[in-house]
């Protein structure tokens, strides 16, 4: 039987990229603004983003980091000290020439004020590497003033052609980590431990299952000795890139002249590390756990985990409801969940039920003037759809467990997706069967940029990383049959 559309929703089935689309208008969590390429987040999204970022914020802080914020604006001449750097991003930067509009003489609105150029253009932030190295050359002198753990959270822009909402747009929001180190070692487990942190965060708060591992050359962040990222399955068998963790050596240090006096009185340049996540994460949720009919959200990130739903009558009947579910309210709230009574009278119930449904909210209650004789309460579940009639004395407890089984279930799922569409391909025909079946793939390289890039071009697959925990049997590259010291993760991504 076809899949049912459901509240404007295109089955996965059908159109995978316009079913995320649907969800995010029908969730309301975002739009294109009037501005190309920019999305305005809207406030339901908003939400989700601000419990994602106060998770992440305590587990940096926990681990030493501090918050501090850069300007937007670079001048463009940082950009050319670090030659990798600038070519990684030159294609994707927005530049500031002038400073003032005036008058069209012709009477045709405004134009810029061609007397009002810039001595030196600026770029608008699209990472802050440079911005950050000019500074840090002010805050070091001696081994004492190391390790600097700083992080930002801030927006970036990066000028891109073809953009979908939260996955990639000229605009977004992200974090950004950069620390500065006395050693190599140090700065090297810095970079592994920040990676360590973004997957714990994205299999424990986003129910999000992540790979591991370092990336290939070709895919590295320029500038940098070594990217190490997570990696995510989204439903499609494509992957995303979830969270990168770049080891920059000694780079930018040079590149800015920023050395220090170390404990036997020498000078040398500091290392470096930077790393960063952004509201792409929320659109990898969205496309991981999320089913036909709407959105589905880990409780860790609800902005809503319990919607309470009263049925009534009339006024007085609504006030009954409503003292009787208030200290099962606090008791939800007590337990560490947000829960909101909705008595909007403008909606009935049935609307309520599905607006809900779409928006994710994992617990639904519903409760009625039999309910209070009877006293019981109805429990719906959103990522089963299922639904049972409690006791409403026990309620509390139900609840709490009934979360806690949902975050559970989600990552699970995601899990078995991501271990079923998982394959190893010894041939180079089992290779692209695979890819085309939706997979990831494990497969030997070779170890060649060419071989990279021809394996790309032909079947649009790149190396995601080389995972920390993946097979290290030695064996054959599938495209050149050259020696092979271990299997890599193949995927097609965003």
């Amino acid at each position: 039987m076809a899949a049912k559309e459901i509240k404007g929703i295109t089955p996965r089935s059908k159109d995978y990229s316009q079913w995320y689309l649907d969800v995010v208008a029908q969730a309301d969590l975002a739009e294109n603004s009037a501005v190309r390429g920019c999305m305005v987040i809207k406030p339901y999204g908003y939400a989700i983003w601000e419990r994602m970022q106060a998770e992440m914020d305590r587990r940096f802080k926990e681990t030493g980091h501090v918050n501090a914020y850069f300007p937007l604006f670079i001048p463009k001449s940082y950009f050319s000290r670090e030659a990798e750097h600038v070519a990684g991003f030159a294609k994707e930067c927005a530049i500031v020439t002038h400073y003032r509009l005036k008058n069209d003489p012709d009477g045709k609105g405004v134009i810029v004020d061609p007397d009002a150029k810039l001595e030196e253009e600026l770029i608008v932030r699209p990472t802050s590497e440079t911005i950050i190295w000019s500074t840090y050359k002010n805050w070091i002198q001696s081994w004492r003033d190391l390790p600097i753990l700083c992080n930002q959270w801030a927006n970036v822009v990066r000028w891109e052609m073809r953009t979908r909402l939260f996955l990639r747009t000229a605009e977004f929001l992200w974090q950004e980590g950069h620390t500065a180190h006395a050693t190599r070692e140090e700065a090297i487990e810095e970079a592994k431990r920040m990676l360590g942190v973004y997957a714990d965060f994205a299999e424990k708060v986003l129910a999000l299952p992540v790979i591991q591992g370092v990336k290939s050359e070709t895919e590295r962040f320029g500038g940098a000795l070594d990217t190490y990222t997570i990696e995510a399955m989204m439903q499609d068998g494509k992957a995303l890139q979830s969270g990168t963790s770049h080891f920059l050596g000694q780079n930018f240090a040079k590149a800015f002249d920023v050395q220090f006096l170390n404990k036997e009185g020498e000078r040398e340049y500091v290392w470096a590390t930077s790393w960063g996540t952004s509201t792409r994460l929320l659109g990898g949720m969205i496309m991981a756990h999320s089913d036909d009919n709407g959105l589905i959200l880990p409780p860790s990130v609800s902005p809503i985990d319990v919607a309470i739903v009263p049925i009534y009558k009339t006024g007085e009947q609504l006030e009954q409801i409503r003292k009787h579910v208030e200290p099962l309210m606090d008791e939800i709230r007590k337990r560490g969940f947000t829960v909101k009574f909705d008595d909007n009278d403008t909606k009935k119930p049935g609307w309520k039920f599905a607006e809900y449904e779409v928006k994710g909210v994992p617990v639904r209650l519903a409760i009625g003037a039999r309910d209070l004789e009877a006293g019981t309460i109805e429990v719906a579940r959103r990522d089963t759809l299922t639904k049972e009639t409690i006791s409403f004395s026990t309620a509390g407890a139900h609840i709490e467990a009934l979360l806690d089984d949902i975050q559970k279930n989600i990552y699970n799922k995601a899990l078995r997706y991501r271990e079923e569409h998982t394959v190893t391909a010894d041939s180079y025909d089992e290779f692209k069967a695979a890819l085309d079946g939706g997979n990831f793939v494990l497969a030997h390289w070779d170890g060649s940029a060419e071989t990279e890039a021809l394996i790309k071009e032909e079947t649009r697959a790149t190396i995601r990383c080389v995972p920390f925990e993946g097979d290290k049997t030695p064996g054959k590259c599938i495209r050149t049959g050259k020696p092979s010291p271990c299997r890599v993760l193949f995927a097609r991504a965003y």
